[in-house]
């Protein structure tokens, strides 16, 4: 069977592309990130996701973002926003976060000797994140086989993005068809400590819309 590094958050979209991976008959290796995100409750959604997805091994990665700040995720002086329709970029982009995301999973996927990766982005039902975007995607794909010794001797890596062009509606209808339970993941950018959302920041608010325009009930915990 054929080896994929999945990029696992423990959210809505990176759950469905493990099951999508896995459904394709991949053995998967998850990667989260203790990434100095103010709320810990994703982290603990991808332990528990992970291990019933019977996953080959499941590593949370420490690094700190936090020390950079910048971001409503991860700057303790900067609150988490409501919900907003604006054009502009929100400051709940994290800087060069998938960048980075990407680049611990290219080293993992070097020394398992794997050459796919699978990331949950989206460039419908998002937030506008730069670092969502299929050119994006395309441009590190190719800046990965340019750096890797195993693109080098001939082994290609993929960045494999099966949600990109999918609205969070398919997402989800398409994620259930998998079997994937919903109520286990975590999408919200502030939820409290027992992990219920907020239901008002952009993640939760997509994340209701997605699950009423595809008829199924939200099983997310809000505050």
């Amino acid at each position: 069977m054929s080896k994929a590094v999945i990029l696992l958050s423990g959210g809505l979209d990176s759950t469905t592309v493990l099951a999508i991976a896995k459904s394709q008959g991949y053995d998967c290796y998850a990667l989260s990130f203790d990434y100095g995100q103010k709320q810990r409750s994703e982290l603990e959604s991808s332990i528990s996701i992970a291990k019933k997805s019977n996953v080959i091994e499941h590593r949370i990665m420490k690094i700190s973002l936090s020390d950079i700040g910048g971001s409503a995720l991860t700057d303790q002086s900067i609150d988490v926003p409501k919900y907003s329709d604006s054009d502009e970029i929100p400051i709940t982009y994290v800087p060069a976060r998938n960048t980075i995301f990407l680049s611990f999973a290219l080293a993992w996927a070097e020394v398992v000797d794997c050459q796919t990766i699978f990331i949950g982005v989206n460039a419908l039902d998002y937030s506008g994140y730069p670092d969502c975007r299929p050119e994006f995607i395309e441009a590190f794909e190719n800046m990965a086989n340019l750096a890797t010794k195993q693109s080098v001797e001939g082994d290609r890596i993929q960045i494999k993005t099966p949600l990109i062009s999918m609205t969070k509606a398919e997402i989800i209808k398409k994620g259930l068809g998998l079997g994937v339970d919903y109520s286990e993941t975590t999408s919200c950018y502030d939820a409290n400590i027992l992990g219920e959302a907020c239901g008002e920041c952009d993640a939760c608010v997509l994340r209701k819309i997605g699950f009423e325009n595809a008829n199924v009930k939200d099983p997310t915990r809000y505050q």
